[in-house]
């Protein structure tokens, strides 16, 4: 008789031994070994316990640690993906709202470039302006220090503030730049998938 078929056969002969309120508790141990008590083993939270029935079939069965944390863990993973599955068909819904052919994403692509556009060509302008006042300040300053004379607080006002305003138009230029490239990934992922929807009606 191998271990599987004694294991079995003790299970039942002990159930039919116990008083009929008594319990049996079929549980694995660390090492692998498989146990039949009728008390639930030592830190049974950490064990997959089974209870069993008086003809030794399973009645009832507790998780094990392990076991709890793998099913919570791929319920998240559901839960996670039935939300990204929503959002993805809210956008679809929004998508399909807004426009009714592929040359109305061209559209409103070239209308958001735009925008930045100006932003960009604004602050390139001003710079230039910027820069030669900044220029214009520096040579006096240099003139009065040939001199060996103090540099006037006002002058030196003028100079730090002409540079800080170059380097928020440098700033503007960079992130309507970045910006420019993000709406073209966005409406160009737009477009893609609009005709992945439409294709399919």
């Amino acid at each position: 008789m191998n271990n599987t078929a004694f294991n079995l056969l003790l299970a039942v002969l002990l159930v039919t031994a116990l008083p009929a309120q008594a319990k049996l508790y079929k549980w694995v141990d660390a090492q692998g070994r498989v146990h039949y008590t009728d008390t639930p083993p030592p830190q049974s939270s950490t064990h997959a316990v089974t209870e069993l029935g008086k003809t030794g079939q399973a009645m009832k069965r507790t998780e094990s640690v392990e076991e709890r944390r793998a099913r919570e863990a791929e319920e998240r993973r559901q839960a996670e993906l039935k939300k990204i599955a929503e959002e993805q068909a809210r956008k679809d819904r929004a998508l399909l709202g807004t426009y009714t052919r592929v040359s109305e994403i061209d559209l409103a692509r070239d209308r958001a470039l735009e925008h930045h556009r100006l932003a960009i060509t604004g602050a390139q302008t001003r710079l230039k302006q910027v820069s030669v006042k900044a220029k214009e300040i520096l040579e006096k300053i240099q003139t009065i220090t040939q001199r060996g004379r103090p540099v006037p607080p006002y002058l030196q006002n003028q100079l730090n503030a002409t540079q800080k305003e170059a380097e928020d138009l440098k700033k503007i230029i960079r992130v309507n730049q970045e910006a420019q490239v993000t709406v073209r990934a966005r409406y160009e992922a737009d477009k893609t998938r609009y005709i992945e929807l439409t294709a399919k009606n």
